[in-house]
């Protein structure tokens, strides 16, 4: 198949587009490679899937509406894995109007040229923080999703409602993965997992944001992909699927597997919560086990295992 990936040379989605890849499927990748981070971290991500035939990038903004179009009318795609976003809850409170643009805007050129040039299925990249101030536990799929706190959740959510609306009036089938604090190997550098790594091993100070009671639900990125690859090959009308490890794990305790691992102490200064942050987010996955037959296999100790000796890989090399 052609599978359109965007925000292919991120964390998730360069790691998608390996596997895609492996499996002999065609990538046509769009990413404008932009400065949240630094961009050379992506153009490493995609230094082998450059060199497949079986791959085509397009740089620029999902934002850009005649690149997505120019995208559609240049290839015959028949899913679209759109994974592109400008991601996390604190910077979204920085800058609102970027991640309303780029996470909603951008996402409705996806819809908009689906609708000229239909596909096979839409896979869409949501986010457990939709669940914003959720008092009951675990987070499920038809629970009311009325109090995001945060810009960066408020877009995902916004998102997810005009898929329901394109795939409505124009039967595009549209899959929502509400992914789960994911982590693993090309984690982007601000998030807790990566953060906390690189400082503890380079022997700086990291910031906890509260007591370090907080509560996450983390999924290791391999079985991210499980979940990913599952869902594009089984459309559905519209569905949303939670995709998490279903096990809640204190940030104090992830901070001590990274200790043990990287072989050093953490120098850890604790701070008031962020605002936008929620105190726990936990995925029940009894729908994803039921219609993608989702079974992740990667617990937090094993995933830290191997996140670390990836890091310090490349910290050494």
């Amino acid at each position: 198949m052609n599978i359109l990936v965007t925000g292919a040379a991120g964390f998730i989605g360069s790691n998608l587009t390996d596997k895609l890849l492996e499996k002999n499927e065609k990538v046509i990748a769009i990413d404008d490679f932009n400065d949240f981070y630094v961009p050379d971290i992506k153009e490493e991500n995609l230094k082998e899937a450059i060199k497949n035939p079986n791959f085509k990038l397009y740089r620029g903004d999902i934002r850009d509406k005649a690149l997505i179009n120019k995208t559609f009318k240049e290839n015959s795609i028949d899913v679209v894995c759109h994974i592109a976003a400008r991601a996390g809850v604190r910077p979204s409170l920085q800058d609102p109007v970027l991640y309303e643009e780029v996470n909603c805007l951008g996402t409705l050129n996806l819809l908009e040229a689906v609708k000229k040039h239909p596909v096979q299925n839409f896979v869409f990249a949501s986010s457990s923080s939709v669940y914003g101030i959720n008092s009951k536990v675990p987070f499920l799929e038809d629970d009311p999703i009325s109090q995001p706190i945060s810009p960066y959740a408020a877009t995902k959510r916004a998102s997810e409602l005009m898929a329901f609306t394109y795939s409505h009036l124009y039967k595009v089938p549209i899959t929502n993965l509400r992914f789960f604090t994911v982590y693993g190997e090309r984690g982007r550098p601000e998030m807790a997992v990566a953060n906390f790594t690189r400082r503890i091993y380079e022997g700086k100070e990291i910031v906890v944001n509260g007591d370090g009671t907080a509560k996450r639900d983390f999924t290791y990125i391999g079985d991210i992909l499980q979940g990913i690859l599952a869902s594009i090959y089984k459309p559905f009308p519209y569905e949303i699927i939670n995709l998490g490890e279903s096990r809640v794990v204190e940030v104090n305790y992830l901070i001590s597997l990274i200790e043990k691992n990287v072989g050093k102490k953490a120098k850890s200064k604790y701070l008031p919560p962020a605002p936008g942050d929620v105190p726990i987010t936990y995925a029940d996955i009894s729908k994803a086990k039921r219609l993608l037959g989702y079974e992740p296999k990667v617990q937090i100790e094993e995933g830290i295992e191997r996140y670390v000796k990836w890091f310090l890989e490349k910290a050494n090399r």
